[in-house]
């Protein structure tokens, strides 16, 4: 088996009824943040780890995802005549990027739209990025999984720690600390109850999975939410072989959640030079009323 991990896959197929009416007909990961949309910064993330390949699972009303990241030539060719060449490199800087895209046809859960990239990744590792997971781009959490799957030949799955009040909403693992914030787990439990969850250590949206992931993901019954379950299947994996969790300490952003959505669009317009010291002055300015 490879052990370069050179594949990516981005579950795109979701309903985003987190974000109605806005993504009635539109995707949630076309929403921006900023100047550019919610999947770019994932997928710019895992450019800069020397991902070759990306794979996009879509659904119905996701066309909007094929066509941004295809080339605009008309666009292209407006901005070269009149001379805007910083806008210009900034929507072709992805051109070179080979893109795949399949259709999970029905909303059958993480692990269903994992499984659809089968044919597409073979017997190769791979990641998996959660596009409303925004990373700050000053962090290197892909990077540093990466960097211990080839250390460690096994699935690496990013941690955090999460308040108890919101353990429920993820996918939670029992482990033991081996150092440098890596964990091997014991077993995982999806959206446990805050009082029956094994520990405050939740799955985030970072994965770097083998192959044999496909052949439990086959056999899988539907799981909660009548969804075939990720979560469920990495326990059955763990049968097989072991599985580390590595803990992010950085900034990550739920931005599927309209709240971290905000959060995220706050904190990366302050970074943005061509916003950040006109929108810095306005935030202080909107404190400074609430203050009143």
């Amino acid at each position: 088996m490879e052990k370069r991990v050179k594949k990516a896959i981005f579950p795109a197929a979701g309903l985003g009824t987190r974000f109605l009416p806005a993504t009635k007909a539109s995707p949630k990961e076309m929403l921006p943040i900023v100047d550019k949309p919610m999947i770019q910064y994932a997928v710019e993330e895992a450019a800069a780890c020397g991902i070759e390949e990306f794979i996009i699972i879509t659904g119905k009303y996701k066309r909007a995802i094929e066509d941004h990241f295809d080339s605009a030539y008309e666009l292209e060719e407006s901005l070269k005549k009149s001379g805007k060449k910083k806008l210009l490199e900034e929507i072709s800087r992805l051109n070179h990027i080979n893109f795949a895209y399949i259709r999970q046809r029905a909303a059958l859960g993480l692990g269903h739209a994992i499984l659809c990239a089968k044919p597409f990744v073979k017997d190769e590792p791979f990641a998996v990025l959660l596009s409303d997971d925004v990373i700050d781009a000053e962090d290197t959490l892909l990077k540093d999984m990466i960097k211990f799957y080839e250390e460690l030949d096994c699935p690496i799955l990013a941690l955090q720690q999460v308040p108890g009040a919101e353990i429920q909403r993820y996918g939670v693992i029992d482990g033991v600390a081996e150092g440098d914030g890596i964990y091997k787990i014991n077993n995982l439990v999806e959206k446990p109850r805050t009082e029956d969850a094994p520990s405050d250590l939740a799955i985030i949206g970072r994965y770097i999975l083998t192959p044999d992931i496909f052949r439990v993901l086959e056999c899988l019954s539907m799981g909660k939410g009548g969804e075939i379950q990720l979560t469920d299947a990495l326990r059955g994996l763990l049968k097989n072989r072991s599985i580390y969790g590595y803990l992010f300490k950085g900034r990550r952003y739920d931005a599927g959640d309209k709240v971290g959505y905000l959060k995220a669009t706050v904190d990366l317009a302050l970074k943005n030079p061509q916003v950040s010291e006109p929108f810095k002055e306005y935030i202080l300015n909107v404190a400074s009323r609430l203050k009143k």
